[in-house]
């Protein structure tokens, strides 16, 4: 393959993994707590064989997620719980601890709270809570502090990662971040879940764009491919 076929190459492949960023957020355009993702580019100048002579490639380095906040929609849950501002609930799973902003949670037969998929929810000891199984009234104060039949149970451990740049999405809405800290201030909002804050006019016409440019980058490299073809031709028939 030659240059150009390289150059288009490694942009088409770059695209592609935008087209399946931009795919998922649309499918989870009705997940509560999900997070856009996007794709971060980088440009790579490579060294021609030729004196002073140089290209540009681009291609995909990363993922990186969108911390804008999702709208809040009032649910009446009691185990129905939003934050507002920064952090996140942590949770236990299979593989550890796991960081999330999805809070639609419920109680399992022993009573421990926990997400849909069975995940405990953990106070700031890193505890699981659990709610004794004749608790009628269950509360939640805007510091994370549950209550059942208004005694104290735990509170709530919301988290905020310490380095951003090190927190890593291993499923729809669950992250990983190397090291957490408290949530300074943080306001969790009783009967109310955070909506997808995927903006679908903006992923669609996204969709669109990068279909186009993953269209032209073929039909370049179509294009490459016939000149080549016809080189090759016009030199057999010169010889």
């Amino acid at each position: 393959m030659d240059l150009a076929g390289y150059v288009a190459l490694t942009r088409a492949s770059g695209l592609a993994k935008e087209m399946q960023s931009v795919a998922n957020n649309i499918a989870n355009l009705g997940t509560t707590g999900y997070r856009r993702e996007g794709v971060i580019f980088a440009e790579e100048v490579r060294a021609l064989p030729i004196e002073g002579g140089s290209v540009a490639m681009t291609a995909a380095r990363a993922r990186f997620t969108d911390d804008m906040q999702g709208a809040l929609e009032e649910t009446g849950g009691s185990l129905d719980l939003a934050i507002e501002g920064g952090g996140y609930f942590t949770v236990m799973t299979p593989q550890g601890e796991r960081l999330t902003r999805a809070g639609a949670f419920t109680r399992n037969g022993e009573g421990t709270i926990v997400t849909m998929d069975g995940h405990a929810l953990l106070d700031e000891g890193g505890g699981e809570i659990a709610i004794p199984p004749e608790a009628k009234a269950i509360g939640v104060a805007a510091d994370g502090t549950l209550s059942a039949d208004g005694a104290p149970v735990a509170k709530i451990g919301l988290v905020t990662p310490v380095d951003p740049a090190k927190v890593s999405r291993e499923a729809g809405t669950l992250f990983r971040a190397a090291a957490t800290e408290p949530v300074e201030a943080p306001r969790v909002v009783q009967g109310f879940l955070e909506q997808s804050n995927v903006n679908p006019i903006a992923e669609m016409a996204r969709m669109i764009e990068v279909q186009r440019a993953y269209e032209y980058g073929q039909k370049l490299m179509d294009q490459e491919d016939e000149r080549i073809r016809l080189v090759v031709k016009t030199l057999g028939q010169l010889g």
